[in-house]
């Protein structure tokens, strides 16, 4: 569950599209891609995406965290929409990278670089990943 930390508002709001994309090894002989797959419930496109440490990053550090099925252009729900925002703890003295986005970006480098932040790097894409 996001931290409730709304006292001072939310800063550095951000909504992303996470799709499958097919690499080389995701056709069959015929050169006909395979199907995406097409998800059941946010739950299940979390997981297919995200490590679990990822997903406890996001639910620690963010403020608001909100999830949704997005359907390709067949009415597949085949990609994962997800909006997030910071609170700030509010005070002067906090150092911007103890400040929430701070604590997100440098767990999510971790993260990232150690290969942990997504399950299937190869299956998806996100543009602004790099983004906080």
């Amino acid at each position: 569950m996001p931290n409730s930390d709304n006292t001072f508002g939310t800063f550095n709001k951000q909504t992303k599209i996470i799709s499958q994309v097919h690499t080389a090894d995701h056709y069959t002989e015929d050169g006909l891609s395979t199907e995406n797959k097409v998800f059941a419930s946010v739950d299940e496109a979390k997981s297919f995406f995200f490590t679990d440490e990822a997903l406890t990053v996001m639910d620690e550090t963010c403020t608001v965290l909100e999830w949704a099925l997005h359907a390709d252009s067949d009415g597949n729900n085949t990609k994962l929409k997800t909006t997030f925002a910071f609170g700030t703890k509010g005070t002067s003295d906090i150092a911007e990278a103890d400040d929430w986005a701070g604590q997100y970006l440098s767990r999510k480098t971790t993260l990232v670089d150690a290969g942990n932040w997504t399950k299937t790097l190869a299956n998806f894409e996100d543009s602004s990943d790099h983004l906080v």
